[in-house]
């Protein structure tokens, strides 16, 4: 039997990159899916990919009334949640000095107080056996020139996890953070063209990576799925790296 069959499965951030590639395998395992993202070709596309009968729902992280739409249609059409894969997020280059306020905002917005109030509505309709997966970062253990920001989110989201799987004790929901490190994604790429050096920053961060490549979403989502399974079983509060060694060593 497929590992997620009869499940339903929520995934932000879903329309590209990680959460695009944890989308297929969901559905491919089973899964009843419904993405999330902001750009609706994205979405569109993203639901060519997918196949198996999944949704596609346009929605901002960090507004609340779009969560409540969100997860109002996932209730009405499915009645309950049993994967919840809080990967939206975002992040920009600024070094101490030249960090905007705008810039702060918005990271803090979307990463932080997105996950926080797309995990909080989503638990009124998941039960005992449900997951919650929160997307992480290398960054949250590591010092990165130019990111503070991106990795204090990241940071926040691990504790977030910590202080949840205590809160969620005798629920049944188990609750973990997957980090990846770098990797191929769309959403590298375009933090990277912004610097003007996309190709000499990619290869620095292979080097940096001890199986000296960065990784392919796909491999992310191999233990997504793992994460989103009843083979995780007995794991809360943890926190996986797929990262190719770079925060561990």
């Amino acid at each position: 039997m497929a590992r997620l069959t009869g499940k339903t499965a929520l995934i932000t951030g879903g329309s590209t990159g990680i959460g695009l590639a944890s989308a297929v395998r969901f559905a491919a395992e089973g899964a009843r899916v419904y993405i999330a993202g902001r750009r609706q070709s994205e979405i569109d596309k993203a639901i060519a990919t997918i196949g198996h009968g999944a949704t596609g729902i346009r929605c901002d992280v960090s507004s609340l009334a779009d969560l409540d739409r969100l997860y109002a249609q996932i209730k009405a059409e499915s009645g309950q949640l049993d994967i919840l894969f809080a990967n939206a997020g975002l992040g920009t280059f600024a070094p101490l000095g030249e960090i905007s306020e705008a810039d702060f905002d918005h990271m803090f917005g979307v990463n932080v107080k997105g996950t926080l109030f797309t995990v909080q509505k989503a638990i009124p309709l998941m039960r005992s056996g449900g997951s919650i997966i929160l997307t992480g970062s290398t960054t949250g253990t590591k010092g990165t020139p130019a990111f503070s920001v991106y990795s204090a989110t990241k940071a926040a989201i691990r504790n977030f996890a910590r202080s949840w799987a205590v809160d969620m004790k005798g629920t049944g929901i188990r609750i973990n953070v997957l980090s990846p490190g770098g990797t191929e994604t769309p959403g590298l790429h375009d933090l990277f063209g912004t610097s003007g050096q996309a190709e000499e920053m990619l290869a620095g961060l292979a080097a940096q990576t001890p199986l000296g490549r960065i990784g392919r979403p796909e491999e992310t989502a191999a233990v997504a799925l793992f994460l989103a399974s009843d083979e995780s079983s007995f794991m809360t509060g943890s926190e996986v790296f797929v990262d190719g060694g770079m925060a561990q060593v």
